[in-house]
């Protein structure tokens, strides 16, 4: 029977005193203040000389390393409890041709790392890693292109093709991350053309839903449909979403209905009701579900039962982020679940937007630092008891 209060399991893998670095972390960004001030500190302490602080602390609790070999220790670490590591490079933000070629270099150097390795079940990209933001926005309200713009658009298609191929001739299945609303459109034509071309006999090639959007789930339900009628599977990686007050201030600013579901009720309904639309439709789909919600685990938990089918049935993942939730993540491996975490890596400098987005999410997110503060607690009274 799983349970996600074992403790003994959760931390299995931490010393004590990565589990007390974890605790004091934690500690701290929990604390809405220090997080905002942080978030503005941030980039001026890499500037004073403060790298190694960053490095060692928040850093080396949520990212693997700053090149794709840094990451080999924590791939092999998460290996020995079975829990697969996908390498995410997590540099953002970049509009030059020269930068979104090294993106893509970057990222085909991953599937090359993963071919070879069990422990690497997925890779993943973000889309605006090989394009510019204001391009993908254009083509997402079907604007129209110059003709300039129109052969860059070419070059995103041709390079976001050769990544799904590579993957495809690799068995490598990949991941293509959503984004905000009013980018998403061009992604998921991206996804659903490089999935019609290359998940003919098994998902290689992912979408992910935001399921924090109210038209999710019946984008699901319609992106399972086109799958039938094409003959193809289709990858789904299911997330609650990562940019809810943003979509909100640019719906309220621009003055159109918000995409973002009314409340965390509503998304945490839809988000189990794509879990059973996929599990329904498993036989012609890969799904990967990633959440630090306790429920929804154990709903999708109940659902394979359901279905008989096996734990490690590898149509079916969990995944978490690194640093995050491992009282889900190990708990899961354990019992004999096909588990995985994010493992971000990039240089300091480039990753700190996405630290910083760690720290704030977990400020927001209702409880999710005292639950993670609670289990180390609990963990730490039990190893002082067995001593």
């Amino acid at each position: 029977m799983i349970s996600f209060d074992n403790t003994e399991n959760a931390f299995k893998a931490k010393t004590n005193a990565e589990l007390n670095r974890s605790y004091w972390l934690f500690k701290l960004i929990g604390n809405p203040s220090v997080v905002k001030l942080g978030a503005g500190f941030g980039p001026m302490a890499l500037n004073i000389g403060f790298k190694g602080l960053i490095k060692n602390t928040i850093f080396k609790q949520f990212v693997g390393g700053e090149n794709i070999e840094d990451c080999s220790l924590t791939i092999n670490q998460l290996g020995k409890y079975n829990i697969g590591a996908i390498l995410d490079f997590s540099v953002e933000g970049k509009e030059s041709e020269k930068e979104f070629d090294h993106c893509l270099e970057e990222t085909l150097g991953t599937i090359d790392k993963a071919k070879n390795d069990t422990n690497i079940p997925f890779c993943v990209f973000k889309v605006t890693g090989l394009a510019r933001f204001e391009l993908l926005r254009k083509v997402s309200a079907a604007e129209s292109l110059a003709d300039a713009e129109k052969q860059e658009w070419q070059r995103v298609k041709d390079r976001v093709k050769k990544i799904c191929a590579s993957a495809a001739s690799n068995n490598q299945p990949l991941f293509i991350d959503a984004e905000e609303s009013w980018i998403q459109t061009a992604i998921d034509d991206l996804a659903n053309e490089n999935m019609a071309q290359f998940n003919k006999s098994k998902a290689i090639v992912y979408n992910t839903f935001q399921l924090y959007r109210h038209d999710r789930v019946a984008y699901l339900q319609s992106s399972i449909e086109q799958g039938k009628s094409g003959g193809y599977h289709v990858g789904a990686k299911l997330v609650r979403g990562a940019y809810m007050e943003k979509e909100r201030e640019r719906a309220q600013q621009m003055k159109y209905p918000s995409p973002i579901q009314p409340d965390k009720e509503s998304t945490d309904k839809d988000y189990d009701r794509a879990l059973k639309l996929c599990i329904d439709n498993i036989d012609m789909m890969g799904l990967c579900a990633g959440t630090h919600n306790e429920n929804s685990s154990m709903y999708l938990v109940k659902l394979m039962q359901e279905k008989n089918s096996s734990s490690n049935d590898k149509r079916i993942y969990f995944s978490q982020l690194l640093g995050m939730s491992d009282h889900i993540s190990y708990n899961l491996s354990l019992n004999g679940y096909n588990v995985s975490k994010y493992v971000p890596y990039g240089p300091v400098k480039e990753v700190l937007p996405y630290l910083i987005r760690r720290a704030q999410e977990n400020t927001s997110v209702k409880g999710q630092t005292g639950r993670e503060l609670n289990l180390i607690l609990k963990e730490k009274k039990r190893r002082a008891s067995v001593r």
